[in-house]
């Protein structure tokens, strides 16, 4: 039997690509994003429904996954839409701040509870949720961004201990750095003068060259393809040869020793 993923944030890198390769798998696939209107690739594809969804609009988010679940089944929810809030917290405006938490935090929260009430009465489902090595470990600069994605990170744990009883899965993905718009169109944020010295030292992990040596997102793709068919009891799927690394020290040295180690690198 054909089985459905739900993708949130397709329009583009991680989303689209994941799209891309379940489709390519034969699953069928209901990619949603803001501007369906702009989308030429994937609503060319056998089996691939483009619908738009916001997922800062809770209305729209209840009525899209209405929509959806009557016409019919679903297997997997994948919480992708995301981006990049990136600057000190005195370099972001309140309305910066709000809109990251609506997005990345929120977003995931409103998605997951529309479809649970539907993977609750079916005994069987999963929830694959996109968080980063940043939702994991600290890092300068990123504080409201670190706040969605460890947030996100506690909140599958959650989910994932309370659906356990209906059949339910909840698994996280947390990638590294990817090559994609993420870090360029897809990041927000602000300067301080007094955070410069700091901001520079940041911004050489974003360079082209380190860049270039991030994970494709094709890789993380099927990173979550393989937690989506694994059927494995496994909560944290840890993406990309970067983020294995830090996760490991963490796991080897213990978190104070890294949070020191980290710190140090950028006085």
């Amino acid at each position: 039997m054909q089985k459905s993923i739900f993708i949130t944030g397709a329009s583009t890198g991680l989303g689209k690509e994941t799209a891309k390769l379940f489709q390519s798998k034969g699953w069928n696939v209901i990619a949603t994003m803001r501007t369906p209107e702009n989308e030429t690739e994937l609503s060319k594809l056998e089996n691939v429904t483009v619908l738009k969804l916001d997922v800062t609009d809770p209305i729209q988010i209840q009525e899209v996954v209405n929509q959806v679940i009557a016409k019919q089944s679903v297997d997997v929810v994948l919480n992708n839409a995301g981006y990049g809030l990136i600057g000190p917290l005195e370099a972001l405006n309140d309305g910066q701040i709000i809109r990251q938490i609506n997005t990345n935090l929120l977003g995931v929260i409103r998605v997951c509870k529309a479809f649970t009430p539907y993977f609750r009465r079916k005994r069987t489902g999963s929830f694959i949720n996109v968080t980063s090595m940043f939702g994991l470990i600290g890092y300068p600069t990123c504080s409201i961004y670190a706040a969605t994605k460890f947030a996100v990170d506690g909140f599958s744990e959650c989910m994932a201990y309370d659906l356990a009883h209906f059949g339910v899965k909840v698994k996280i993905i947390a990638p590294g750095g990817i090559q994609t718009e993420f870090t360029g169109r897809s990041m927000d944020g602000g300067q301080d003068e007094a955070y410069q010295e700091l901001v520079e030292k940041v911004s050489k992990g974003y360079s082209a060259e380190k860049v270039s040596q991030f994970s494709t997102p094709e890789s993380i793709a099927n990173t979550i393809y393989e937690a989506a068919t694994d059927d494995k009891n496994q909560l944290r799927y840890i993406a990309g040869s970067d983020a294995i690394a830090l996760y490991e020290e963490r796991l080897a040295m213990g978190a104070e020793a890294q949070y020191r180690k980290i710190q140090t690198m950028f006085m």
